[in-house]
This record gives structure tokens, C-alpha cells and sequence, in this order.
């Protein structure tokens, strides 16, 4: 039940990511749903196997946000209501996800 709550939270900030950022578009809500279940899909895959090649090379703070930028613009690859102009935008999008969801997660516990 709590991956069905994160995943929400997750859409929502997707969602409101792309309304603040010009270089983002998303179709709608539903469309955020589906960019949160393939970016963590993708995080659970390829972001993994990812780390564990990498590390000990970054900061691991720095290098989850540059992670999440890459699986947002591979994300961005496969998915036709998803628009990302280019990894700029990608990384403001990566940060704007990681500080909605984190404000939205505290208000709700």
C-alpha cells in the first residue's frame, strides 16, 4: 500500500514539475502516472545496476540526482506524452520531483 502512496506523490510531483518548467510538457495526470511507474521501473532496474557500477566515483547525493535525470530523459525516450527538451531540464525536473515529493511525503506523515 505505501509504493501506491509514493507512486502518487511521485505522479503529483511530476505533474507539477512540468507546470513550472517550460522545457517539460506532460499530457495530463494520467500521463504523470505513467511517467512515475516507468521512472521507477527504470530505477529500480537500470538505476541499480547503475550504482553499483559506479561506485564510490560521485558523491552519492549529487549522483542520485544526476541518475534521476538520466532515467527521466530515458523515461522521455519511450514515452509519447512526455516531453523533455534536454538534460537541463531534465536535472531542474529531477530536482523539483525530489523537492515536491519530499515537502508532499513529510505534510502527509
Amino acid at each position: 500500500m505505501e509504493w501506491i502512496i509514493n507512486l502518487v506523490i511521485s505522479a503529483v510531483a511530476f505533474f507539477i514539475g512540468a507546470k513550472l518548467l517550460k522545457g517539460v510538457t506532460v499530457d495530463s495526470l494520467w500521463q504523470s502516472i505513467v511517467v512515475a511507474v516507468v521512472v521507477a521501473v527504470l530505477g529500480a532496474t537500470l538505476g541499480t545496476v547503475l550504482k553499483i557500477v559506479t561506485l564510490g566515483i560521485l558523491s552519492l547525493g549529487i549522483f542520485t540526482w544526476l541518475l534521476n535525470a538520466i532515467l527521466i530523459q530515458v523515461a522521455d525516450f519511450f514515452l509519447p506524452g512526455f516531453k523533455v527538451k534536454n538534460f537541463w531540464w531534465a536535472l531542474g525536473l529531477a530536482a523539483i520531483v525530489s523537492i515536491t515529493s519530499g515537502l508532499i511525503q513529510s505534510l502527509l506523515s
